[in-house]
């Protein structure tokens, strides 16, 4: 039951960590972004787009953590005998 417990605080701690890293990138980002106004000579559109989201990286990410989880607890159960 301990595996368990260990595993989930592990991932808990490790999306939170991940979300922390992207807000700071996605705020460095921002802040260091300089728009091409050149390039909009004549398309001065008032609609804003926003990107579409997908589960797909926040899932592959979750398989990445569990996966090194387990395999770094294999390599420590095996060098603990």
């Amino acid at each position: 039951m301990t595996i368990l417990k260990k595993y989930f605080v592990f991932i808990i701690s490790f999306v939170m960590i991940n979300m922390v890293f992207q807000i700071v990138s996605g705020m460095i980002l921002t802040a260091s972004y300089i728009p091409d106004f050149s390039s909009m000579e004549g398309n001065l559109s008032q609609k804003v787009v926003f990107g579409s989201t997908s589960l797909t990286p926040l899932l592959l990410t979750l398989l990445t953590a569990t996966l090194a989880y387990f395999l770094s607890q294999k390599k420590f159960s095996i060098s603990k005998k």
